[in-house]
């Protein structure tokens, strides 16, 4: 099936790291897929170009082997009456500057690019404007590609960020906007050398309100390569509603070594004190390669924890049902997940899962390989197969 990559418009320019340690948290184109990292700038100085990765050579959203029940909350939500339809029919009219707008419009989005798939290579980061809710819903309709070019992150919402219109006094915790993220790939997408909120989030980045993410892939992603906290190559979350919890449902996150996500934590996710449930997807070949663990040995950046996952702070829980973790790495801790509650009160729970071929270069929970936990108690395992 025949891709056409759309690019117009002009350019624009702490944590438990080691066992028996622990700190608070921070504050918050188509063509093969290349190998280079992404973003940063050359010997000129000039940005980086990257080979465009190709969503063709990628795997389908989600773990073909997941069977978990999809609660309420987390079901796609309805687009058979769009707010804004990107294009006109071609892939020509699927433009950069035309997403952009429909993601600063809000309400529902969806695409009409012509027949074949399409990638949309972005001149500048999509922004979520937070008084256009409070139900803002992208729906690719499993064609569409968004594309960072390795330049830039690809979505962004901040519900503490003025920029994008304060709405309530307690940005933190608010009820909108609620985005759902559905069949749509995201590639390519870099946040290096940003700082902003403690960085990370190469692909999606959400603060206040609330996310989910459905029938989604994300592939050859990247943030920061060091940072005792920096994390989430592919999504980055801080805060949510009532702490209520981020739904990862039948999505894929990398699928080979040369779509894999890459951060200095948290190849595929990262939070500090926000919950994930993470239903019948698959993450492989994510990498996590800070080197000095959280908080940082001396002499050490910091990073290099949480392979696929990167949770960190006090209260929140992360469950797994239905999901494939397998083949990612950690330069120092949990090659699948880091999970760490500083204060010891949060769970990690698995259910009808498999954790495989996860290796840590430094330091894992015993029994759980590919696992670096502290939290109320030893993880739920339930149905699931967690093996090195």
């Amino acid at each position: 099936m025949a891709i056409a990559s759309v690019h117009c418009g002009a350019d624009d320019g702490a944590s438990a790291g080691e066992p028996g340690s622990s700190s608070g948290s921070s504050s918050g184109g188509t063509s093969s897929g290349g190998t280079s990292s992404g973003g940063g700038s050359s010997s000129s100085g000039g940005p980086v170009v990257i080979p465009p990765t190709d969503p063709t050579t990628g795997p389908a959203p989600g773990n073909p082997n997941g069977t978990a029940s999809v609660p309420a909350d987390a079901q796609p939500e309805d687009i058979s009456a769009p707010t804004t339809v990107v294009g006109t029919g071609t892939p020509a009219s699927c433009t950069s500057a035309a997403f952009v707008a429909a993601v600063a419009k809000g309400g529902v989005i969806t695409f009409s690019c012509g027949p074949d798939p399409v990638t949309i290579e972005l001149d500048e980061t999509a922004k979520i404007v937070n008084d256009t809710g409070p139900s803002i819903v992208i729906d690719g309709g499993g064609k569409i590609t968004l594309s960072g070019r390795g330049q830039r992150r690809i979505l962004y919402q901040n519900t503490c960020d003025e920029a994008q219109k304060y709405t309530t006094s307690h940005c933190q915790d608010q009820d909108h906007p609620r985005l759902s993220i559905q069949n749509l790939t995201f590639v390519d997408g870099s946040s290096k050398g940003d700082t902003t909120e403690g960085g990370g989030g190469g692909a999606v980045f959400v603060r206040g309100g609330r996310v989910k993410i459905i029938g989604s892939r994300f592939f050859h992603n990247v943030c920061n390569d060091v940072g005792p906290d920096v994390g989430g190559a592919a999504v980055r979350v801080l805060s949510q509603s009532e702490n209520k919890p981020v739904y990862v449902v039948q999505s894929t996150f990398g699928g080979s070594e040369a779509l894999g996500n890459v951060c200095s934590n948290g190849g595929g996710l990262s939070s500090i004190g926000v919950s994930y449930t993470v239903i019948n997807s698959l993450f492989s070949h994510n990498r996590a390669i800070g080197t000095g663990a959280n908080p940082a040995r001396e002499g050490t950046p910091g990073g290099g924890s949480g392979g696929a996952i990167y949770n960190d702070g006090n209260t929140f829980t992360l469950t797994l049902d239905g999901t494939l973790i397998e083949d990612n790495h950690a330069k120092e801790g949990g090659g699948a997940i880091f999970f760490v509650s500083n204060d010891e009160s949060g769970s990690l729970v698995i259910r009808n899962s498999v954790l495989r071929r996860n290796p840590n270069e430094g330091f894992s929970t015993p029994g759980y390989p590919g696992i670096f936990v502290i939290a109320k108690e030893d993880p739920t395992v339930e149905g699931s197969t967690i093996e090195p």
